[in-house]
């Protein structure tokens, strides 16, 4: 059998230089010739026997260049040679593979299912050279910042490696040190993939190459600097500042550095461990309940989620009463708030069974690529959610893999989604996984019904309604000013005779609306203390009015 682990990844000089990119370039280029050569070798022997000898031209490319390949790789599938030179390569193009395993939505299932078994394992750093990192990035000898470090690394990965240690305060905590060279060399290949995404983008069009790659950049770059997951375990704190058992570790800031991250060690057990089965039956109902709360509260509530979420990076945390903690934070996904909006909308149209408004606010998420059919695509979406619905009286439901073959759709009707929600499907899926291993009487839609009805309450609050109100004030005041007017055009318009089949009114119906909506909210917040039926009434006119424009 060939070894399947990953080449030693080569520790590279601090400097990026054009002898770098040409070294790597040299390197890259070996590895994909050898991928292209290898697919066209797998590709024939897919085909029948009749079918092969045709291909005459590739039968020549294929002996020609079989010499050549490495002969533990040329005989396996396209998707595991893939694989296989992807980890060869090393951290950015593991990355890079990680980031394609998710796009289930453009790529086919082979190369997609054989990317999720990427090994982002390394070799241990020698624990003299993380030392002296460690110091010249913190500016002080490995003493004099803690009490005890643990010289056997937690883990080692292909960016960074993780050792336990102890503060001269006695508090337990991880340092996870990027590795020596890693960013350099990370850097120098992320600048060969924009090149190469831009060529493949016009060999396959259709897969979208270039911006999954793009994606790609934009989450590593982030990924090369410690103080950014630093941030983010700072904004999930705060996010959950109100709900205790729902933990995040605490960054140490001032034993950390872009290359050196100090936080608050999480002891406890991940889901799966045989502790999980000693709960009781009310305790794993409460891991289950907190970790959806906090999932659908990332996604919906604040759109700022974990986006590497998986049972490794979850933990519960024993004690009376049970939490759960979530690590590793150095990826996280965003939603603007239209888009953070409209999966609220989505997500709760699904678990309330509404498939046509779902279908609806999907189409309104995607982006319209060329030759695009966004009414054929809502169509389709509908049809496959009503099958979906049928499964779920038999109990066989996953909203997760409703939502996931939903965008796959999109690619049909040239309907493209942004890598988060794609990420988004991951957490739901980790939702529902890790939900019925704890708890296999899980019901996902009922429980999804609880917490979206939970943020709901806290979107529509008096004091988030008021702060919309304010923050649309002047748009708001332009539009009122203009109420006369409108009606005016309105009245004119009616008067005219019905020439033609075109309706005059119909630039002006959500503008009429909006007013009359306008006017109510505002006439209601001057004359009552009805304070949620005017500016909501208010907050409805402006929606139909942007709409209408």
């Amino acid at each position: 059998m060939a070894d399947d682990r990953p080449l030693a990844v080569p520790l590279f000089q601090p400097s990026v230089s054009w002898r770098r990119l040409l070294r790597r370039l040299l390197i890259v280029n070996g590895q994909l010739s050898g991928l292209l050569a290898g697919g066209v070798i797998a590709y024939l022997r897919s085909l029948p026997l009749e079918q092969q000898r045709r291909h005459w031209l590739l039968n020549i490319v294929a002996f020609a260049a079989q010499r050549r390949l490495d002969p533990t790789l040329v005989h396996l599938p396209f998707a595991t040679q893939l694989r296989r030179r992807l980890e060869r390569l090393g951290p950015t193009y593991i990355k890079l593979g990680q980031i394609m395993a998710v796009r289930e939505d453009l790529l086919p299932h082979a190369v997609t299912d054989e990317l999720k078994n990427l090994f982002d394992q390394a070799p241990a750093i020698p624990f003299p050279i993380l030392r002296t990192l460690i110091e010249t990035e913190l500016g002080r000898p490995l003493p004099e910042l803690f009490r005890r470090v643990e010289e056997q690394p937690l883990g080692s990965a292909s960016l960074a490696q993780v050792h336990r240690a102890t503060t001269h305060a006695g508090q337990a905590v991880v340092i996870k040190v990027l590795k020596p060279g890693v960013r350099e060399m990370v850097l120098a290949d992320l600048t060969l993939l924009r090149g190469l995404g831009a060529v493949l983008n016009r060999l396959l069009p259709h897969y979208q190459p270039a911006a999954i790659i793009e994606e790609f950049r934009s989450y590593t770059v982030r990924e090369l600097d410690l103080t950014t997951e630093a941030d983010n375990g700072e904004m999930f704190a705060a996010y959950f500042h109100a709900t205790p058992p729902i933990v995040f570790p605490r960054m140490h800031r001032e034993l950390s550095s872009a290359s050196v991250l100090t936080m608050e060690f999480l002891d406890g057990f991940k889901p799966g461990a045989p502790a999980t089965f000693d709960l009781s039956g009310p305790e794993r109902a409460r891991v289950v309940n907190l970790g959806a709360q906090a999932i659908l509260r990332m996604l919906y509530q604040y759109g700022f989620f974990h986006a590497d979420l998986h049972a490794g990076n979850l933990l519960i945390l024993p004690g009376r009463p049970l939490r759960i903690g979530f690590v590793d934070l150095g990826m996280v996904g965003r939603f603007e708030e239209e888009t953070r909006r409209r999966l609220l909308y989505y997500y709760h149209a699904l678990v309330s069974g509404d498939v046509e408004k779902a279908a609806q606010h999907l189409g309104g998420i995607a982006r319209i690529g060329p030759g695009s059919n966004p009414e054929e695509f809502r169509r389709a979406v509908v049809e496959l959610s009503r099958r979906f619905l049928l499964r779920a009286q038999r109990g066989d439901f996953s909203i997760a893999r409703l939502i996931l073959e939903s965008m796959q759709l999109g690619g049909r009707y040239r309907m493209y989604f942004r890598v988060e929600l794609v990420l988004m499907v991951k957490a739901l899926v980790t939702f529902e996984g890790v939900g019925r291993m704890v708890d296999p009487d899980l019901d996902v839609v009922a429980l999804s019904r609880t917490h979206i009805a939970s943020i709901f309450r806290a979107q529509f609050k008096i004091e988030r309604l008021t702060r919309e109100l304010w923050r649309n004030g002047p748009e708001l005041l332009d539009l009122v000013s203009r109420l006369p007017e409108l009606l005016t055009q309105s009245a004119r318009l009616l008067d005219r005779p019905a020439s033609s089949s075109i309706n005059p009114l119909a630039g002006l119906r959500s503008a009429i609306m909006a007013a009359a909506c306008i006017l109510g909210g505002v006439l209601t917040l001057a004359q009552t203390d009805a304070w949620l039926v005017g500016s909501g009434l208010v907050l409805a006119g402006f929606w139909l009015y942007r709409r209408g424009s």
